[in-house]
């Protein structure tokens, strides 16, 4: 798979109502926004958010989806490193929020509540 959005059927990554809505504020305070979803040591498996190129991708990451938000001026990208989205790949991310502390580097830290990955076989 290259660098380019998937074109299947199926949407890979979705956000939860609480989720969209936290896209939206975060997008008033710091502009436009990206995820990647995160596969490292210290943060989990999280989805972190930043600033729409501030986390540099390259050819070992994957675009999964162009996330359209109600009140957002342009889509949020997601990404994944390829060789995470090989695990993944028979899911549907839904990127939900819920009460504590996230990581440091993703923007929602200091609002108290962190992004979560929930996931959803594809086809169920």
């Amino acid at each position: 798979m290259d660098r380019q959005e998937s074109k299947d059927e199926v949407p890979r990554v979705e956000l939860t109502p609480e989720a969209a809505r936290l896209v939206r504020r975060l997008r008033e305070a710091h502009g436009p926004l990206m995820f990647h979803q995160s596969g490292g040591c210290c943060d989990g498996s999280a989805p972190m958010c930043y600033p729409e190129g501030e986390f540099r991708t390259g050819e070992s990451d994957v675009r999964l989806a162009s996330l359209a938000v109600d009140g957002v001026a342009e889509p949020v990208t997601f990404w994944m490193s390829k060789s995470q989205y090989a695990v993944w790949s028979h899911t549907r991310l839904i990127v939900d929020v819920v009460p504590g502390r996230g990581s440091g580097f993703s923007l929602e830290a200091p609002e108290g509540v962190r992004f979560l990955i929930r996931s959803r076989l594809v086809g169920t």
